[in-house]
């Protein structure tokens, strides 16, 4: 299968060359065809990397009834939909039948692209067709998740892997920044000498020279033998400072003075000792506010806060967590040698109405409790742990909560789609998926969808 091919369904010669061109610009590769016959036979023999259904294609009824033949065929082939007139009903009835994204002409190229790659992605994480520096990024653990948030945090990362400034990573407790730090490290010209992991909520002020800089023999009772300290280890590569926001006042100090100068003076050393490392700290506290109550040096927050990577809590890119479960689903499934395919609807319906104050770890956790059990080949809501069967009740109460999010969302934006999903941090699917699920529509019938 050729990944970063297009096929192109549309009846008109004339719309054929308005989305081809673009594409080709950035160089993806377009198939163009205006045959039913021939789209279904490039899906079922696999040459094309997704399919764009086209305006007047749209426009003449053919769009849905053929994604839903391909959906018989090729249930993971991203389908994109390209609309001159669109409306509330026509992305509902496009979501139902099976369509990935949803793109509204008059478009700029840049949009166009960025939707194509979009649905690449979702089937081909590390497609060749994907641009930019987000297409460079190597991943061991992968940062799952194809949401807007998930998708600027990983582009951004990738950029920042390519200098050498200092970064802070900040989020929730259980956001992934280990990962994003190990994945920074990866993906730098340092990735071929080690990082080093400090809890510097775990260093007392009384270890923390000797631990860190390292000591020369004698340099106190019981030192029989030179150490050259954890950052020494990491020399020529990275040094990950973990709960920054938990250093004690005189280790900040310390800290400063290294960062500042790039030298470390061990313990009984005569003289300083040079030091090659990239520093990344991370922290779930707000550094701003701790700078601001003198409880964290306003001096290395600074020295630190030179790239900053946020993650976003699972809450606000709800539409991530299936991808989630279904990737630690297969990765538990390896780990414990079992063949569990996914969750039944109704478990997964309480899962997603969970907040996830524990974020991607609870969610794992979670997951690694039911395979403790043993599970079927389905994960049910029976074999959830039980402070999650019990949420029947609370069910209700969430959802009745987000429908009033999504009203409150809608009619301080003027109903405009677009602008209500960015405000919920939502992707546009999610807000369409919601809006079938809740039946919302607007009064007024006559109102078009501003995309």
């Amino acid at each position: 299968m050729d990944r970063a091919a297009i096929l192109v369904f549309e009846l008109s010669e004339s719309w054929h060359q308005i989305i081809a061109a673009p594409l080709r610009h950035h160089g993806l590769k377009v198939i163009q065809t205006s045959q039913i016959t021939s789209v279904l036979q490039f899906v079922q023999e696999e040459r094309a990397g997704a399919v764009l259904l086209g305006p007047s294609t749209v426009d003449s009824g053919n769009a849905l009834e053929l994604a839903r033949q391909i959906r018989q065929s090729a249930r993971t082939i991203p389908l994109l939909l390209i609309a001159s007139k669109s409306s509330e009903e026509l992305a509902i009835a496009a979501l139902r039948a099976g369509i990935n994204d949803y793109v509204k002409h008059p478009f700029c190229s840049e949009e166009l692209t960025a939707a194509v790659q979009h649905c690449l992605s979702l089937r081909y994480p590390q497609t060749s067709a994907t641009t930019g520096p987000a297409a460079n990024l190597t991943e061991g653990e992968r940062m799952v998740g194809e949401s807007a948030a998930m998708r600027r945090v990983k582009a951004y990362l990738a950029k920042v892997a390519a200098t050498d400034t200092s970064v802070l990573i900040t989020g929730e407790t259980g956001t992934g920044k280990e990962l994003a730090a190990e994945l920074v490290h990866r993906n730098s010209h340092r990735r071929q000498e080690p990082i080093v992991t400090i809890n510097c909520a775990a260093v007392p002020d009384s270890l923390f020279e000797s631990e860190l800089f390292g000591y020369e023999r004698g340099a106190f009772t019981g030192a029989q033998h030179a150490n050259e300290g954890k950052l020494k280890t990491g020399d020529g590569g990275t040094v990950f400072l973990d709960e920054i926001g938990d250093m004690s006042s005189y280790a900040q100090a310390k800290m400063l003075r290294v960062i500042d100068s790039k030298e470390i003076d061990r313990l009984g050393g005569r003289q300083a000792v040079p030091l090659d490392v990239r520093f990344i700290a991370a922290t779930n506290q707000d550094l701003e506010q701790l700078v601001k109550e003198g409880k964290f040096r306003k001096d290395l927050f600074f020295r630190l806060n030179v790239a900053r990577i946020r993650l976003p809590p699972l809450r606000d890119r709800r539409e991530d967590i299936r991808p989630l479960f279904d990737y630690y689903i297969q990765a538990l499934n390896a780990r414990f040698g079992m063949k569990v395919r996914q969750l039944t609807e109704e478990a997964l319906e309480h899962l997603l109405a969970h907040d996830w104050p524990g974020n991607v770890r609870e969610l794992k956790n979670v997951l690694e409790a039911v395979f403790v059990e043993v599970p079927s080949a389905e994960i049910s809501l029976d074999a959830l742990p039980l402070a999650f069967r019990a949420r029947g009740d609370k069910l209700k109460v969430i959802s009745s909560d987000e429908r009033e999010r999504l009203l409150c969302a809608l009619l301080s934006t003027n109903w405009n789609k677009s602008k209500a999903a960015e405000k919920l941090h939502w992707s546009r699917m999610t807000l369409y998926r919601k809006l079938a699920q809740f039946h919302i529509v607007r009064m007024d019938r006559t109102q078009r969808f501003n995309a």
